[in-house]
């Protein structure tokens, strides 16, 4: 039996969906993965993956070069013959499913994680994208053996109430998991309170708006600490370039600490995570800081309600606003008990919804229904 996962970048199913593939392996599998060429696919033939490049980009739109890479997609799944297709975000959603569907790929499944940058957009060119996205959408999921996955409830009933999907047709399964022996709780450093942003640089996670509250808070406590740990995107419009994240620090008081390759020893520094997002669909920095036994303060939005329970294992704040972030800063950072207690029930709430070992299993169960069929 062959798997097949489509994706924008090799990097992102490393980060994201190796428990999955690693776990198709074990059960005797052979696992394609596709995916933009020059995006970390290094890295996945030492863990027993093949790949295969397409020219897909994740953002932007030129009707060539989308032809080009719909063709060699199709072109790919025609080649490959694989029992069953995963695809994962829009472009691979929407591409993936038009070519399975024309070279007819046994089993399809799809995952969204939220509704990504496109819904975040505003004004009538950000209506006519979404509009045009649902539509495609729509079409895409008109499969008869194929399952949508989603990565929370608002997001579902949102997909069926739009007439994208049909009830029978979706999966809730809440993120990508995480590993609850690597992030573990540990008892919160010595030294000044440590607020941390583990995300892309984009404006979309609120990158601005936690540097602008980190200066509100530290006019009463300077000596708190507001750390960025993450890389610039340039594939992403709503990335940060370098100068402007150096302006941030220069200006509010931030530290940029640029990619962290060891997220669980940066949340063991830290007191407290913050994502303050525009758009998400579950974000894995929230699942990992929950097993850690780290306080959160996120925004008030689908995906991120899924893991903070506001004023149970951290706080919610409105999205794009500054100062309800500042009051949260505040309000936990000067707390030492406020925090021990928000992190003793997110640790909980890990283990007991977020383990990736019940995320594996519920995905398999899914490609097994397919496969049956």
């Amino acid at each position: 039996m062959k798997i097949l996962f489509l994706v924008n970048e090799a990097r992102f199913f490393l980060s994201h969906r190796l428990p999955l593939g690693l776990a198709a392996l074990e059960r005797g599998y052979e696992v394609v993965v596709v995916s933009a060429p020059d995006t970390g696919e290094e890295a996945l033939t030492e863990h027993g993956f093949r790949h295969v490049s397409v020219p897909l980009s994740r953002s932007g739109f030129v009707l060539r070069q989308e032809i080009a890479a719909y063709r060699a997609i199709k072109r790919v799944f025609r080649e490959e013959q694989a029992d069953l297709v995963h695809h994962v975000t829009i472009k691979p959603v929407i591409y993936g499913s038009f070519a399975a569907r024309a070279v007819g790929v046994r089993a399809v499944v799809n995952a969204v994680p939220g509704m990504g940058f496109v819904f975040t957009r505003r004004g009538v060119r950000g209506v006519l994208l979404q509009a045009c996205v649902n539509q495609l959408y729509r079409m895409a999921f008109a499969l008869k053996r194929m399952r949508v996955i989603v990565q929370n409830a608002e997001d579902l009933h949102a997909f069926i109430d739009r007439g994208i999907l049909r009830r029978e047709q979706t999966v809730l399964i809440r993120g990508s998991g995480v590993d609850l022996n690597r992030f573990t709780p540990t008892e919160e450093a010595d030294g000044p309170v440590t607020f941390v942003l583990v995300a892309r640089m984009l404006r979309d996670k609120g990158v601005v708006e936690f540097a602008q509250a980190a200066q509100v808070a530290k006019r009463s406590h300077a000596d708190w600490r507001f750390q960025l740990a993450g890389d610039v995107d340039p594939g992403n419009p709503s990335s940060l370039s370098v100068e402007q994240l150096r302006e941030l620090e220069s200006q509010y008081g931030v530290e940029w600490l640029g990619h962290c390759s060891d997220v669980a020893e940066l949340l063991a520094q830290c007191h407290v995570l913050c994502l303050p997002t525009y758009r998400e669909g579950l974000p894995k920095t929230l699942l990992e800081a929950s097993a850690a036994g780290r306080t959160m303060i996120a925004s008030d939005i689908a995906g991120c309600r899924e893991v903070v329970a506001d004023g149970v294992t951290g706080l919610l704040v409105p999205p794009r606003e500054v100062e309800p972030l500042a009051e949260a800063m505040l309000r936990v950072g000067e707390d030492a008990g406020l925090r021990k207690r928000f992190g003793q029930a997110a640790r909980v709430k890990a283990e007991a919804v977020f383990g990736i070992d019940d995320v594996v299993d519920h995905t398999f169960r899914v490609y097994d229904e397919l496969l049956r069929a």
